[in-house]
């Protein structure tokens, strides 16, 4: 089992703390986790989820009282190498990070390298593969790539596509929005988009764009297809689906609407989505 290597800090500088200086989104997207192959792990539930996945630490910062948490988290966690645990109290966690740490932990993470399209398609789940899958084209928003992770996660789906357009889901702000619950639901990144639509079709899947369209099915009217292996394609928050994604699907889907209101924020159509698709 791992062990953690407690080291106190006093000292806002201290040269060992420098993936955790400034931790705003922007300072991640351009310094810390591409350049360094990291992410940050914010909160004990989601370092735990984080752990049970298989992924790594570099190390970890929190406050006093949560070391016997993390201690114990360790403990489950297969080899025998020493966690840098850095102890400090809140204030100077407050001046390290820039924003008040309240919610247990922050963890430095080495990102894990990324599967196949074809092994997120096919998870060693009783032998079956993935019947319910989610591409998210063009997402930009980490706090919705978050949310509809999160969702997902909890309604079923088993395997989530990203697009090289769309935001990363280990960012610091999407990994806390979804619950930690990126490391649950098998996901990749696509290099090929729309072109790996032709792989889903090879495979069985019938994609579906949720998207307002003069030629959409209603969600309803998707449910009664009965498809058995079905992909949802979500596109971004303002402009949506682009066209080239649009021409290749095989259905357009809207979720019919009251009260005067056109469309739902993309996270919200995806859990109702989710859950009107899901595998019963």
């Amino acid at each position: 089992m791992s062990r953690a290597d407690v080291q106190p800090v006093t000292d806002r500088d201290d040269p060992r703390l420098s993936d955790y200086v400034a931790l705003t989104d922007v300072a991640l997207r351009t310094r810390v986790e591409p350049a360094n192959g990291l992410y940050i792990a914010e909160s004990s539930t989601v370092l735990g989820r984080a752990l049970r996945a298989g992924h790594r630490p570099r190390s970890v910062l929190l406050a006093p009282r949560w070391l016997p948490d993390l201690e114990a988290m360790l403990a489950d966690v297969p080899g025998d190498d020493a966690v840098p645990v850095y102890v400090a109290d809140e204030p100077v966690l407050e001046a390290i990070t820039g924003f008040h740490v309240h919610r247990g932990a922050l963890a430095a993470m080495h990102r894990p390298d990324l599967p196949t399209v074809a092994d997120v398609l096919a998870p060693a789940r009783g032998g079956a593969g993935a019947r319910r899958v989610a591409i998210f084209d063009g997402m930009v928003d980490h706090t919705n790539l978050g949310a509809a992770f999160r969702s997902a996660a909890a309604l079923g789906v088993q395997a989530v596509l990203v697009t090289p357009t769309s935001a990363d889901p280990l960012y610091r702000r999407a990994v806390r929005v979804s619950m930690g619950t990126v490391f649950q639901v098998p996901w990749t990144r696509i290099a090929d988009w729309p072109g790996e639509m032709d792989t889903l079709h090879e495979l069985g899947f019938t994609t579906a764009a949720m998207a307002l369209s003069d030629d959409a099915i209603t969600l309803d009217e998707l449910v009664e297809e009965q498809h058995e292996h079905l992909a949802l394609v979500f596109g971004s928050e303002g402009h949506g689906l682009p066209a080239s994604t649009l021409e290749r699907v095989r259905r357009v889907v809207r979720i019919p609407m009251a009260g005067g209101v056109d469309s739902l924020n993309v996270a919200a159509a995806a859990a109702v989505a989710f859950y009107a698709t899901r595998v019963v």
